[in-house]
């Protein structure tokens, strides 16, 4: 095993002498443990839908065009290509969306959402600004603002 990189052991003294990261919810527990709790949420809101939080993920991001194919949806959702297939297969299987191959390369396959999937996706966007709306309760627009800044920052740190 090697020993840490000088600059992630400063980088860790540094850390641990601020009060943030002494407290029993640091940071980085914190924000997974609201991923968690704002997914499993959502699994509840979209029970109805018979569609996972994952799932609406995966929906999303072909609705919006961020993402056409598999290995796109992995990288924007940091999913395992294998669970990313079966991922996408039960949402086929539920007709919500459709592999179409790609014009240039056959091999190679687009997702696109169905009709069925078009006539869906904003039921699920209104329960998932549902979720969101419950768990900002209490934040003013500048609060929203400002967490929207911070954890982009803090992506923009990686």
């Amino acid at each position: 095993m090697n020993p840490p990189r000088a600059s992630v052991t400063a980088a860790v003294a540094t850390l641990a002498d601020r009060p943030s990261t002494q407290a029993k919810h640091g940071i980085v527990r914190l924000v997974n443990r609201v991923r968690v709790e704002l997914m499993d949420a959502l699994d509840r809101e979209l029970a109805e839908f018979d569609i996972s939080a994952a799932q609406l993920l995966v929906l999303s991001s072909v609705a919006t065009m961020e993402a056409d194919c598999a290995s796109g949806l992995c990288r924007n959702i940091s999913y395992d290509p294998g669970a990313m297939t079966r991922m996408i297969d039960r949402l086929q299987q539920k007709g919500l969306v459709r592999r179409v191959p790609r014009a240039e390369d056959r091999r190679a396959m687009n997702l696109e959402l169905t009709p069925a999937g078009k006539a869906l996706y904003p039921h699920l966007i209104a329960a998932k600004e549902k979720v969101h709306a419950q768990f900002l309760r209490g934040f003013g627009a500048d609060d929203i603002k400002l967490l929207e800044k911070f954890l982009n920052r803090m992506l923009e740190n990686r």
